[in-house]
């Protein structure tokens, strides 16, 4: 299980990721006027960034929330639904 101080730092390195990601000087690197399939280079950069980096806060957001470890739901944690279901 990662500690808190090990997932804040994780944090910090995430949120550089993104603001090196989104700087003016990458940016422009992507900025050329070539296009793949007819779409333009630049976009093509801005939406795989902007989802690598909204996966990422997903991944460190599940191991926050499940404390590092997959969590199996008892007979307690099932909803109501799911036990009054052949009722």
């Amino acid at each position: 299980m990662a500690g808190p101080h090990k997932t804040s730092e994780r944090s910090v390195a995430l949120f550089l990721l993104g603001a090196l990601a989104f700087s003016p000087p990458l940016l422009f690197i992507f900025s050329a006027e070539r296009s793949i399939l007819g779409v333009p280079l630049l976009f093509l950069y801005l939406f795989a960034a902007w989802i690598i980096v909204i996966v990422l806060i997903g991944v460190l957001a599940g191991r926050v929330r499940l404390g590092g470890r997959e969590r199996i739901p008892t007979t307690e944690q099932t909803s109501w639904r799911q036990r009054h279901r052949d009722a």
